[in-house]
């Protein structure tokens, strides 16, 4: 159904042609099906491509704290390890990983491109923002700066949207605030605005991050749950997508039933909103995929009481079968218990052609997997705006003989286009560049 509603979109370019784009960047690729799709951290790959869709999934198993609590100890996943000296993380041919930022930081996490270059990034257990101007030839910053300091920074954005922001917004789990801007500033001026102080902030899920629609109208918050998948009246404006005005007046829910909303991005080919999910635990190793997806107003993504479709969580037996049928399948589905944190899509000139347009997802990895899931950034090929599913490994290597080391949190395209990657284990910045044919 979604892949007829794209070729209506394109201006009846007809069905063959438009299948023939739609499949373009995928031909070619080893695109793993059916049970082959599900995978490990051990077994990525750069290039390697794989399509989970609804039909894929196992049946739930029955929850227990027993498995989490082994699992926690044997992968040690909440405690990475420290990276080998000259361990690098591997991506596809043609392309080279350096470290942009090597120290530091305390706690790397989400980053935005300012219109003129610069890359703002949370340093979230730091409570700083900070910036980072230019590439020199080998690979590091030309400036850097602490720009503000706000306890447990994490969503970051300009406004109005354009190459002229007046404003740059920052979030931590309760309050979102702005500090007045002028292109090229290097530290805030002045005090900032306090616009929203009762963000949801209880319980578990503190990451809130924000983007502005295309046209500037409207500023989305994304709030994770408070829990795995409870009902109860701490939910409340929480596993949420929350749209506001540029000023911080409330609007409403504009989507709803998505368990953790952490990164969110505009579709720069649609103007569609896009978000990065982290979805529930203990339902098994392949249940139940994260995902990456476009976000439709109004929508209805099913936490707690379904997920990926009408599938109902065995928590919630019997309850809300009036929704069942409203539950939207995501765009993209993700290896279980990966982690989605943060996303962009690619606008630079650096990648070869047929990256153009793709979007990019950092896998944080999770200890809810018996053999580990995640750590990682995954490609997902794009065609005017839209996926067919397939996503494809392309950062991986963050793990060195079972030790895991690194862990992908914010991805963000430089001004010159190379991919840069925070990355909250090894405490660095990633830089990768294309420098093949």
């Amino acid at each position: 159904m979604k892949h007829y509603r794209w070729i209506a979109l394109t201006g009846g370019i007809g069905i063959a042609a438009a299948l023939l784009l739609y499949a373009a960047k995928t031909d070619g690729m080893n695109v793993m099906t059916g049970p082959k799709a599900f995978t490990n951290t051990a077994s990525l790959s750069p290039g390697l491509a794989r399509k989970i869709t609804a039909q894929d999934l196992p049946q739930p198993r029955t929850p227990s704290i027993l498995p989490r609590v082994r699992m926690y100890a044997a992968l040690g996943f909440s405690r990475p390890g420290k990276r080998p000296e000259n361990v690098m993380p591997k991506a596809p041919a043609g392309f080279k990983v350096d470290i942009y930022v090597a120290s530091g930081l305390a706690n790397p996490r989400q980053m935005r491109r300012a219109p003129n270059g610069d890359i703002f990034m949370a340093d979230t257990g730091g409570g700083t923002v900070r910036i980072f101007r230019g590439i020199t030839a080998d690979g590091k910053p030309q400036e850097s700066s602490v720009y503000a300091s706000l306890p447990d920074a994490f969503g970051i954005n300009f406004y109005p949207p354009g190459p002229n922001p007046q404003w740059v917004y920052v979030t931590n789990t309760g309050t979102l605030v702005r500090y007045a801007y002028k292109t090229g500033d290097l530290k805030a001026t002045g005090e900032p605005e306090k616009l929203i102080t009762d963000i949801p902030a209880d319980g578990g899920h503190s990451t809130r991050d924000i983007v502005f629609s295309k046209d500037g109208k409207s500023l989305f918050l994304a709030v994770g749950s408070a829990s795995n998948n409870n009902d109860n009246q701490a939910e409340f404006h929480r596993a949420n997508i929350l749209e506001y005005t540029p000023e911080g007046n409330f609007v409403g829910i504009y989507a709803s039933g998505i368990r953790n909303p952490v990164g969110l991005a505009i579709n720069p080919e649609t103007g569609e909103l896009w978000t990065s999910i982290n979805e529930r635990d203990n339902l098994g190793d392949n249940l139940v995929p994260d995902y990456v997806t476009h976000v439709a107003r109004g929508g209805f993504y099913g936490w707690p009481w379904f997920y990926i479709g009408g599938n109902q969580d065995p928590a919630h037996p019997g309850k809300h079968p009036e929704l069942k049928d409203k539950v939207i399948v995501p765009d993209v589905l993700i290896q279980a218990h990966s982690a989605s944190l943060g996303m962009a899509f690619y606008d630079g000139k650096m990648f070869p052609a047929e990256y153009s347009g793709d979007a990019f997802a950092a896998e944080h990895g999770s200890w809810n997997h018996s053999q580990g899931s995640g750590r990682e950034v995954i490609r997902i090929p794009m065609e005017k705006g839209r996926s067919t599913g397939v996503y494809q490994d392309f950062l991986t290597g963050f793990t060195t003989d079972g030790t895991a080391w690194g862990r992908p949190v914010g991805v963000a395209v430089a001004a010159d286009g190379s991919l840069l990657v925070t990355d909250d284990g090894a405490r660095v910045i990633w830089r990768v560049s294309f420098t093949g044919k």
